[in-house]
């Protein structure tokens, strides 16, 4: 029976090998250690997601049924406080307030507040409103721009007017609206010419078929301006 030899092909290059053998035994703890601490965070973040922020949308999803019924009806006290067995926007937002439901109900909050008056109460919840819909989120920024102006803090005002023109400028029906309350608080109030000028040509630059770009004319006119490049 003839004798079969085996042969052991060396590595091409045994370097690398070596290199790489020698990377793991000086490497290998702080690897494995790093593992093991982004296994822990992925597995932290899956226990979060399904064990706490799932339920709780729910929860607050749940929970503003009542209070979304009557701030529809314009019950704004019991939207905003509840009546006596579901919770208001106010407890919602409070417990819930890193939830989408929860932001919503910051901005009912706002909003109800701001009707009736309680300017305070209204930028307080309009302030830590966080919404998924642009178009919600920039009529939050006007309506904090008006709790704003209602205590006179014109300058904020302005802020935020200008803040929901441009957070969604597709709303081609709203946006230059809000731009025009920015371009008249400038101009009205803070009698501050050059804001004024350059608010005003922005709107007729970005929605020249609105209505505030035509009564936009009107104000540059009132402030010497006859010609917009």
């Amino acid at each position: 029976m003839a004798e079969v030899k085996v042969t052991h092909t060396k590595p091409e290059n045994p370097t690398v090998v070596d290199r790489a053998q020698d990377f793991w035994t000086k490497n290998n703890k702080p690897l494995t250690i790093g593992l093991g601490v982004l296994i822990l965070l992925l597995g932290g973040w899956f226990g979060y997601k399904k064990l706490i922020k799932e339920p709780n949308e729910t929860k607050a999803a749940e929970a503003m049924y009542w209070a979304h019924d009557h701030f529809t009806r314009d019950s704004l006290q019991k939207a905003i406080n509840g009546d006596g067995r579901n919770l208001g926007l106010a407890k919602v937002a409070d417990k819930y307030g890193n939830t989408k439901a929860g932001n919503l109900a910051k901005y009912m909050a706002g909003a109800s507040y701001l009707r009736l008056e309680d300017y305070k109460n209204a930028e307080k919840y309009l302030e830590d409103a966080n919404l998924d819909s642009r178009i919600t989120q920039a009529r939050a920024y006007k309506l904090l721009a008006d709790a704003y102006a209602a205590q006179a803090k014109n300058k904020d005002a302005l802020n935020y007017y200008k803040k929901a023109g441009n957070h969604f400028e597709d709303d081609d029906v709203n946006s230059p609206e809000y731009l025009s309350y920015a371009a008249l608080l400038a101009h009205r109030v803070l009698n501050d010419k050059e804001e004024a000028i350059k608010i005003y040509k922005e709107i007729k630059k970005k929605f020249p078929n609105s209505s505030p770009a035509f009564e936009a004319n009107t104000g540059l006119a009132e402030l010497g301006v006859y010609s917009v490049e």
